[in-house]
């Protein structure tokens, strides 16, 4: 099993990440706030979750240990995948996500694209007992909000937001009008945060 991979960042995007070790590429799913920490870096170490399967071999990458920590805990609950789960790591921190599971804050977990009302009661019932270390490395869940809405729109910023919510399953058709509402909104975003505001809209 692989523990994690350390070397160059090859390719970087809000949705994938290729780590280059000792000259084989591993191309990684990555959730966006792993893709924030990586932005910028030559470098990186991103712990791994193996998902082997009869028709592929997918590894899901994180700059952290807690976060991969709360997927695997995520994907152990039915009804869970693990392109929801990296989805839910896309809208909240780990933090973030454990103190609402914590608390059993329903409403916010519902939110996420992909989950329902079932997912949602058994992912607290599960793991609110799980998550008290990760949650508390962050604050509480009344601070966790959906980012605000503050042009013309980042030609960039608006294709790398569309690329990454295809990779994550979304039909292009909405995602392209709700990406583009808030660019004209926010023209000065960043991709991690349009990704993160398309992800509530959705």
């Amino acid at each position: 099993m692989i523990d994690y991979v350390k070397g160059l960042v090859g390719e970087l995007t809000p949705a994938t990440a290729t780590i280059e070790c000792a000259g084989v590429g591993y191309l990684c799913q990555i959730s966006l706030n792993t893709y924030s920490a990586l932005q910028g870096k030559e470098t990186a170490k991103l712990y791994v979750y193996e998902a082997i399967r009869e028709d592929a071999w997918v590894l899901f990458g994180f700059a952290s240990k807690a976060e991969r920590e709360l997927f695997l805990l995520l994907i152990g609950v039915s009804g869970v995948g693990g392109n929801t789960a990296r989805t839910m790591l896309s809208s909240f921190s780990a933090s973030e996500l454990a103190t609402l599971i914590m608390e059993g804050n329903e409403r916010m977990l519902k939110s996420i694209k992909g989950l329902g009302t079932k997912t949602a009661q058994r992912i607290v019932v599960e793991l609110k007992d799980k998550v008290t270390t990760l949650a508390m490395q962050g604050g509480s869940a009344a601070n966790v909000k959906p980012d605000s809405l503050a042009g013309s729109i980042n030609q960039e910023v608006y294709n790398e937001a569309l690329e990454a919510m295809r990779a994550l399953g979304f039909p292009p058709a909405p995602v392209a009008k709700a990406v583009r509402a808030i660019l004209k909104d926010e023209p000065t975003a960043p991709v991690e945060k349009v990704i993160k505001m398309a992800l509530k809209m959705m």
